[in-house]
């Protein structure tokens, strides 16, 4: 079973309202989709979401790496080679995780089908018997994001994630009004993006926010800075993790031996895909941290990957693979049931792609053959 065709679609995905972090404010998300097709047949698909902040790719550019470079360097290939077609992508470019991440998902899912499983069957079965995701909170005033927050816990969400703009004032403002109207029982977790910008503020912030019982603080700093994030732990009981600082396992080597990290953010884009997803998790399990699986706001496609990694690994012990609520359009139907996520056993993904849905929302498409 070898690869022998692939097709190419850069769609833009249409969110409900805009998602706004520290750096960005997202009216749409750009999502590049892959279909792998082989001799025999058989389709497999991955997504790759690249972001210019986070992974260093732009959307323009990596549809055409993939197209003119990674694609015809993968060809046929037989998708159960995995590590050697890894080792082909990064003799091919270097970084550019996200679209790596796209071939990697879609031969999973190839590899899936072919033998009738789940991809969750293919890298360690089931750890987890229930999987939940936060309602993330994106930047506001303070009384939008406590509005905001009571809706979703009326909803039916059990956690929040907050995303904090990097004002430490504004912020600590926002935070604790959020507290006061939610009440200690529900679990936080905050993300800040980078957004402090010196160990001082971060320093100052966390002081303020002790008393708020948070689960945890996301990435307050630039994703260079694991010593100071490493005095920032001995200054506070609030555990830290650490997202953009995490791309490879080199990285994750630095925030061990540094000491710099409670927790860390594995997203597929930044890694690579699912094959990099399990080293890197393993490799925190040895070094005695946990991990979540989180999302740059993909499809059904890319989220699914991220949840099929999650149920097997028991050191990932959270999720935040929210794209598809966020949409008013997915080209997939993975399950969502606030607060939990359902993997519907199919082999591969187990996701059903709707290919009126892709065209509609597609700016470019090309195909790429053996």
């Amino acid at each position: 079973m070898n690869i022998v065709e692939a097709r190419l679609w850069g769609i833009h995905l249409p969110l409900k309202e805009p998602f706004v972090i520290s750096y960005a404010t997202f009216h749409h998300m750009p999502s590049i989709i892959v279909q792998l097709k082989t001799d025999d047949g058989l389709v497999g698909y991955g997504e790759a979401v690249p972001d210019e902040h986070v992974t260093g790719e732009s959307f323009l550019a990596s549809y055409e790496l993939l197209k003119h470079q990674l694609l015809p360097a993968i060809m046929n290939q037989s998708p159960f080679n995995i590590e050697a077609i890894h080792a082909r992508l990064d003799d091919s470019i270097r970084q550019n995780p996200s679209i790596k991440a796209a071939i990697d998902i879609a031969c999973y899912d190839l590899m899936g089908k072919a033998i009738g499983q789940p991809i969750y069957n293919l890298i360690g079965g089931k750890a987890h018997d229930r999987q939940t995701y936060p309602k993330v909170i994106s930047i506001g005033t303070p009384d939008e994001m406590v509005d905001a927050c009571k809706k979703a816990l009326h909803a039916g969400y059990e956690e929040l994630k907050i995303k904090v703009s990097g004002d430490v004032k504004v912020d600590i403002i926002r935070l604790q009004a959020i507290r006061e109207a939610v009440t200690s029982n529900v679990p936080i977790r905050i993300d800040v993006n980078q957004g402090w910008r010196t160990y001082d503020q971060a320093k100052r912030a966390l002081a303020k926010l002790e008393q708020l019982e948070l689960d945890w603080v996301e990435q307050p700093l630039d994703p260079s800075y694991f010593n100071e994030m490493s005095e920032l732990r001995k200054q506070t009981s609030t555990p830290l993790m650490l997202d953009e600082s995490i791309h490879n396992a080199q990285d994750l080597q630095r925030a061990i031996t540094t000491r710099s990290a409670d927790k860390i953010n594995i997203k597929l884009m930044k890694c690579g895909g699912i094959y990099p997803a399990i080293h890197l998790a393993k490799t925190a399990e040895a070094a005695g941290l946990t991990c979540q699986i989180g999302s740059m706001v993909e499809s059904s496609i890319g989220s699914a990957a991220g949840y099929h990694v999650a149920l097997s690994k028991r050191n990932i012990t959270g999720t935040e693979l929210t794209g598809p609520l966020l949409f008013s359009k997915d080209i997939g139907d993975l399950l969502y049931d606030i607060p939990t996520v359902s993997l519907s056993g199919e082999p591969g993904l187990g996701i059903t792609v709707n290919h009126a849905i892709l065209e509609d929302l597609s700016v470019k498409q090309d195909k790429v053959t053996f």
